[in-house]
């Protein structure tokens, strides 16, 4: 028994919740495009808004196919009295219209059509395909956690669990079983009926004994419930437990003084997303903020990016007390451990070998991966020289990237975090 099941969800727009998916799924890669434009516009508080998109009318439109006239045809159009057979007709210019734009003689063109994407849409589509690498599962004895799988049907359950193909199979089933003899017994009387209908009058006993014989078998059949209790079904879930995986990213923010305002914003549109991509695509991940100048201090997010606190450089600071908070409460055997580190490279000499050196021999071994962003749109600073020495020899898991303008932030962030296949 076929089971057809027809979605009439509405969103806000009136629209089927099914189209409007598959409407994103074909054009992914312009609104993807459109995305990334109109992150670059944004406040650092209104990064994760839904957003209205505007997609070429021209990118939308769909192949037709048509009956062709076929063969050739010569068209007669009265009342033509300035052009001759082979000439040709020039573009007609274009007329007055009402729009604010300026007129044109070359080509068409199609108005944007406008698409208003939801919070959930917007941020979907911006973390598409992006992923921490190699995040491990972990065996955690302080934390268990189950996951539901199927495991076959059961004969109770709530109404919300019941299998419609499996009851009305078995209930098919029931009915051919119970129904079978009486199934023979009928089609016995029915031929024995149609055989003595030549040889017998109408008003014959025996010919009405047989009528009130059929009519007793067939009451007896229609008894026999079409869906009985007995036949109900229900998927049965259990819980089994499963490998926990957690996570722990730490976020270091340069804010000497020779991060001016304009850097300081870029750097923190940078780890907003990263924030907003942590928390919204894993379930159990911890997020450590740390701000350093000369001295380096573990915060809040508000105060991460909200705090007008400077000073002068020392990087390694911050990466001292990274490694200091990873052995006090994140073990790295038991947690998957990540670094993500922002500034102009502008350090003190002295303390840029220092950087490298706590990197290489504390830090790198207990990551799963760190990425150096740079924000500057000069040379390269001195901390980039000392860290493009690790580069080399620790491409799995350390990456450096350069930023130079609010536009490079989308591109970089990708690069850094794409799934691996």
């Amino acid at each position: 028994m076929p089971l057809h099941i027809v979605d009439r969800r509405l969103d806000s727009k009136h629209k089927s919740s099914v189209n409007r998916g598959r409407f994103i799924e074909r054009f992914k890669g312009q609104i993807r495009k459109a995305v990334a434009d109109a992150i670059n516009k944004r406040g650092i508080r209104d990064i994760d808004n839904g957003e209205k998109i505007g997609i070429s009318g021209k990118d939308i439109e769909e192949p037709q196919f048509a009956h062709g006239h076929g063969g050739v045809w010569e068209t007669v159009r009265p009342g033509n009295d300035r052009f001759s057979r082979g000439e040709q007709v020039d573009r007609p210019k274009g007329g007055g219209g009402s729009g604010g734009g300026q007129a044109s003689k070359d080509g068409e063109s199609l108005d944007e059509f406008l698409f208003t994407l939801t919070k959930d849409e917007f941020l979907d589509i911006f973390f598409d395909e992006l992923a921490l690498p190699h995040l491990v599962k972990q065996h955690l004895a302080q934390i268990e956690q189950y996951r539901r799988i199927r495991a076959g049907y059961t004969q109770s359950g709530v109404p919300t669990n019941i299998n419609l193909a499996r009851t009305m199979r078995g209930a098919a089933g029931r009915r051919i079983a119970v129904g079978g003899p009486y199934t023979a017994q009928l089609r016995a009387l029915l031929a024995q009926l149609d055989e003595l209908k030549d040889k017998l009058t109408d008003d014959d006993p025996e010919l009405e004994r047989l009528r009130q014989e059929i009519a007793r078998v067939r009451a007896k059949m229609d008894k026999v419930p079409f869906v009985d209790s007995f036949d109900l079904r229900y998927n049965n879930r259990i819980r089994v437990p499963q490998p926990s995986t957690q996570a722990v990213m730490f976020c270091l923010l340069d804010v000497s003084g020779s991060m001016d305002e304009e850097r300081k914003n870029i750097a923190k549109r940078f780890f907003m997303l990263l924030y907003l991509f942590l928390t919204r695509n894993y379930e159990r991940i911890e997020v450590v903020f740390i701000r350093h100048h000369t001295v380096a201090a573990e915060v809040d997010e508000d105060e991460f990016f909200t705090s007008r606190e400077s000073g002068g450089t020392v990087v390694s600071s911050a990466l001292e007390l990274m490694y200091k908070i990873i052995n006090e409460r994140y073990p790295s055997n038991q947690w998957n451990i990540y670094g993500a580190q922002a500034s102009d490279g502008d350090n003190w000499n002295d303390d840029s070998a220092h950087c490298r050196e706590l990197l290489e021999q504390s830090l790198l071994p207990l990551t799963q991966y760190f990425a150096y962003i740079e924000i500057t749109d000069g040379p390269p600073q001195n901390l980039w020289e000392e860290y493009a020495k690790l580069d080399a020899g620790h491409t799995d898991h350390f990456a450096m990237r350069r930023i130079t303008a609010v536009a490079d932030i989308y591109p970089v962030f990708r690069d850094l975090f794409k799934q691996k296949i």
